[in-house]
């Protein structure tokens, strides 16, 4: 099948107007070890933005002809595009949004190789090295806001949502908005798309302006979940658990609206961190939260949690059904015990440092055959270190659903093996069996086709 492109010249809009010879030729490198194939598909994803595609390795196969280029120019720096997706221009001019977001990869690529990867000051091997480097990337991308108040809330959430979830996340959003709180996503469709258009009612009949709506993601996921159009400040970071880490180092709130095996790792890597003992009596208001329909969802997470991690855990997070004034009041109410607390501590609004994550859940896990296979899940462990290993499993499942390189180890290796006590292993069996059946997995027109197989050891 065709796809309609187009060739341009894109300029930035205050992004990024001036590089080096050096980090033009590394960006232009198309040997393995350069940084042009980052670059050409996080931008490719970028520039698909509001096409209907949760596979990342099909969006690549549909525009194989797609290339960028830098051109170096006596005022600064232009991107020379050809065989782009011509979704993306209006007039043949590149919409203005989606101009600023395709800066953002250039930005955050070239600031990750040259003044993370490649400083030595910066510890990558340690867990505080690693918190360093997520702040520096925060804040080179100036998406941190020391002046203001505690008014970010993270939203997670499905990507491919129903109607009446999406319609619902609006609604939080909305209320969101009226009470002047800011928006935090995955940056992507669906659940996180909704809560950002519904706050942009809100704060227009507050008449608030210099709204913010950040949007987090990584190169392995963007394909899948390009960056909606709302999103006014983006950010790339560069694996999984940067990217979570950043989530909760920003957030002073969270809400998780109704999704997949993404969103189930993503409460599991909060309930990690949340349930690490140094981090007992930190404030941290998380509310699950959908309509009547999505119940039985919250119902299976919240069934699998106790099963796993017991009790203890349950009392981390909040169910809230069909009630979107509720759920804002909650928060907005639980943000002032998170204001109280960082004065209390000294520490900052913008960046929680106080929180104490964990070396497992910083550590990039790369979800090989292999590395599937050795994940520890027993209940001889940490609540948080079982939490932790659950949400690597649950990671690597997304990867072999939606993640270009994912697809292909399975393509080639067979399923992902699971291995671990029945115990915990027969309710995860369970709830992705839930997932399926809800069509809250990647359904094609045969359904879904497990990219794992679940062994029990004992």
């Amino acid at each position: 099948m065709n796809y309609e492109v187009i060739d341009a010249h894109v300029y930035p809009d205050g992004q990024l107007d001036v590089l080096s010879k050096i980090e033009v030729s590394r960006l232009l490198d198309t040997s393995q070890g350069g940084l042009y194939t980052l670059f050409r598909n996080s931008s490719l994803a970028v520039l698909n933005c509001g096409n209907p595609l949760d596979d990342g390795r099909e969006l690549l196969e549909r525009y194989k002809s797609f290339d960028i280029s830098l051109i170096q120019e006596e005022k600064g720096i232009s991107l020379k595009l050809n065989n782009a997706p011509i979704s993306a221009f209006v007039d043949n001019t590149i919409i203005k949004g989606i101009g600023e977001h395709l800066f953002s990869v250039l930005r955050d690529v070239i600031y990750v190789n040259d003044e993370i990867y490649s400083n030595p000051k910066l510890d990558l091997n340690t867990s505080e090295g690693i918190t360093d480097a997520v702040f520096h990337i925060l804040r080179n991308a100036d998406v941190l806001q020391p002046n203001t108040e505690p008014n970010l809330v993270v939203c997670w959430g499905g990507h491919s949502i129903s109607r009446k979830e999406y319609d619902y996340s609006k609604q939080v959003g909305y209320q969101l908005g009226l009470r002047g709180l800011n928006i935090c996503t995955g940056c992507g469709p669906g659940a996180m798309k909704g809560p950002m258009k519904g706050a942009t009612i809100g704060h227009a009949k507050q008449r608030i302006k210099n709204s913010q709506y950040l949007g987090l993601t990584e190169p392995g996921i963007i394909a899948a979940e390009p960056p909606n159009p709302i999103v006014n400040d983006l950010v790339i970071l560069p694996d999984i658990e940067k990217r979570l880490e950043a989530f909760v180092r920003l957030g002073h709130a969270m809400i998780v609206f109704p999704g997949g095996v993404g969103t189930a790792e993503e409460i599991f890597y909060t309930l990690g961190v949340l349930m690490h003992p140094s981090n007992q009596g930190i404030p941290f208001p998380l509310i699950f939260t959908g309509p009547e329909s999505a119940e039985d969802y919250f119902i299976e997470i919240d069934n699998f949690i106790l099963s796993t991690l017991g009790k203890e855990a349950q009392k981390f997070y909040k169910i809230i059904i069909a009630d979107s004034d509720t759920v804002a009041k909650e928060i907005q109410s639980n943000i002032s015990k998170v204001r109280e607390y960082r004065e209390n501590k000294n520490d900052a609004y913008y960046f929680n440092w106080t929180l104490n994550i964990d070396p497992i859940m910083q550590v990039p896990f790369i979800p090989t055959h292999e590395n599937m296979l050795a994940l520890q899940l027993h209940q001889e462990q940490e609540k948080y270190q079982l939490a932790a290993n659950f949400r690597n499993a649950l990671s690597g499942i997304v990867a072999g659903n939606v993640k270009e390189k994912g697809i292909k180890a399975v393509e080639s290796n067979g399923p992902l093996k699971i291995k671990g006590d029945a115990k915990i292993l027969k309710p995860l069996e369970s709830l992705l069996k839930s997932f399926a059946a809800m069509q809250r997995m990647k359904i094609s027109s045969n359904g879904y086709t497990p990219c794992y197989e679940i062994e029990y050891s004992n």
